[in-house]
């Protein structure tokens, strides 16, 4: 799902689930840039003992190539000495005559003078995003600190040959901050702004039916063989950690330990499941004000005051204008019930203004959040680097079908009872899924798509208390069936830790050093954050 990428408490960083036509991705801003000089001229074939990414070798049907660096919306520092090239392998395995597509490929060296033998892996977020843009995020951690990171582009994203973007519905999100959110009226522009996606992806003979869970997770086997790595290690962010969980079921070989970090079951996938990892998230932040003296006090009992909210707007919208950063022209901002939930869930990365945000809301004060959820969607970072084709692919034919209709909105009434049925129709950041998924047509998968991973591949699974998208339960509910598996939920921190906790990054690195003893002892030292107080 692909959402514009919400303010990070202490990094930006991309996120995962965004709502794929609900809402779009943005960090990168499109342009291409040239390679890196240290990175273009690495295209020798190498001999034994050659870093890895130096070797052109075919395997089957992949074949890696040394090459430049990938194209990136913005310039990435980080990919400076990388070693790059791209993948080839056919676009769907399951067709003989199937044409080929590249996948672009850096590794960024270990910081260490002598790097283990077995690289880590970045999985992306999303669905949708480019891993090569996330180079910093990883960098920044420490991720390299003793082991080479590889970042492949999954197939359809910003960097591959050929991309599956559309900014017809990028450009679409923006405007839907002047509209009411679940308007049929809206809901008929969304699904349109989908069709003209798919039809021009189809005109360019893309088989959309290849862009999914399966097919990536081969694509990354098949580069762990091409490369010529024994043994490598993943890390899995957001969307990253769906397919991670695939790939330890479809492709288990080679595999020493995998880190995921907002988890996001493919056995659970889908609206109910969305519904119930926002009110885990709410509750979470709402918990934490009311833990506070000076913040309950302030506030009182805030997870009423948001309700109320929900459906006083849904009744009855609010329109405003306000001026964003950069631009002078007054924007149109209506807030209904829905609009108001998936502000929420984005803004538990801004944790400390929720509840003075909430509170001038109440008293007749929407700009601050209108402000926010404008800022958010009309960022022109955000317009043409998400692949709503993957993002569609892995809807449409992994979840969807596996979902009635009624479970969805069950899932919505179950979370939140006291919510208008209008707003329980729509789950948090897939605004509108069904329909979308009507017009995109591609096949269903195989039912096993939705198995639980069994495995006994050390695991960590990291989760924020915070997280209102990728609920904290996930981390137990994969941990049920993964016999290696180390839980840790971080108090205080929303979707993806990685990006906004220096302990989860700790974590992190030591679990790929021992995976059977992550050090954690940080985690008694953190502490919850200081909520904003108002006049």
């Amino acid at each position: 799902m692909t959402r514009r990428q919400a303010p990070r408490r202490r990094r930006t960083v991309r996120r995962l689930l965004a709502t794929q036509a609900g809402m779009a991705t943005g960090l990168l801003v499109t342009g291409l840039l040239a390679a890196p000089a240290q990175a273009q001229s690495r295209t020798e074939t190498g001999g034994p003992g050659a870093p890895i990414g130096t070797v052109a070798r075919t395997v089957g049907d992949a074949r890696f190539e040394p090459g430049p660096c990938p194209k990136t919306a913005e310039p990435i520092e980080e990919l400076n000495g990388a070693r790059c090239g791209t993948l080839t392998v056919p676009e769907n395995r399951a067709k003989p005559s199937s044409r080929t597509i590249k996948l672009s490929v850096a590794i960024v060296p270990a910081a260490a003078d002598t790097p283990k033998p077995d690289p880590i892996v970045w999985l992306a977020g999303g669905p949708g995003d480019d891993a090569v843009g996330e180079v910093k995020m990883a960098v920044d951690g420490g991720l390299n600190r003793d082991r080479d990171v590889i970042f492949m582009s999954q197939r359809g994203t910003y960097s591959a040959d050929p991309e599956l973007l559309c900014p017809n519905i990028d450009g679409f999100n923006a405007r839907v901050v002047g509209l009411v959110y679940d308007a049929p009226s809206t809901e008929r522009l969304h699904v349109g702004a989908t069709k003209a996606c798919r039809d021009k992806l189809a005109g360019r003979g893309m088989d959309l039916s290849a862009y999914n869970d399966t097919e990536s997770a081969a694509d990354y086997a098949d580069l762990r063989t091409a490369l010529g790595v024994e043994q490598w290690n993943l890390y899995g962010i957001s969307y990253g950690t769906h397919l991670a969980l695939v790939s330890m079921r479809l492709h288990p070989e080679g595999l020493r330990s995998v880190g995921i970090d907002g988890i996001l079951p493919p056995s659970r996938s889908g609206s109910a499941s969305t519904w119930s990892s926002a009110r885990q998230g709410f509750d979470g932040l709402f918990k934490a004000c009311a833990d506070q003296p000076a913040c309950n006090k302030r506030y009182p009992n805030l997870s009423a005051t948001f309700d109320r909210l929900v459906r006083d707007l849904e009744a009855k919208p609010v329109t405003t204008t306000v001026t964003l950063p950069g631009n002078e022209k007054p924007v149109k901002v209506v807030l209904d019930g829905g609009t108001l939930v998936n502000w929420l869930v984005s803004a538990t990365h801004t944790a400390e203004a929720v509840p003075l945000s909430l509170d001038e809301l109440a008293n007749g004060k929407p700009q601050r959040i209108a402000r926010q959820w404008a800022g958010w969607r009309l960022n022109p970072k955000g317009i043409g680097v998400v692949s709503h084709g993957l993002a569609y692919g892995i809807f449409c034919s992994e979840w969807t079908p596996y979902e009635s209709k009624d479970a969805a909105l069950r899932g919505g009434q179950e979370a939140f009872p006291s919510f208008p049925r209008s707003v329980q129709a729509q789950a948090p950041l897939l605004t509108f899924l069904r329909p979308d998924c009507d017009v995109w047509n591609v096949p269903a998968a195989a039912r096993s798509i939705r198995d639980v991973t069994r495995s006994d591949i050390p695991t960590l699974a990291l989760s924020g208390a915070f997280d209102a998208q990728t609920g904290a339960d996930n981390g137990p509910y994969v941990a049920r069936t993964l016999s290696k598996a180390k839980v840790v939920t971080m108090p205080y921190e929303p979707h993806v830790v990685f990006a906004t906790s220096k302990c989860a990054q700790e974590i992190a690195v030591s679990f790929f050093e021992n995976p059977a003893a992550p050090k954690t002892e940080c985690l008694k030292s953190l502490e919850p954050p200081e909520f904003e107080n108002g006049p």
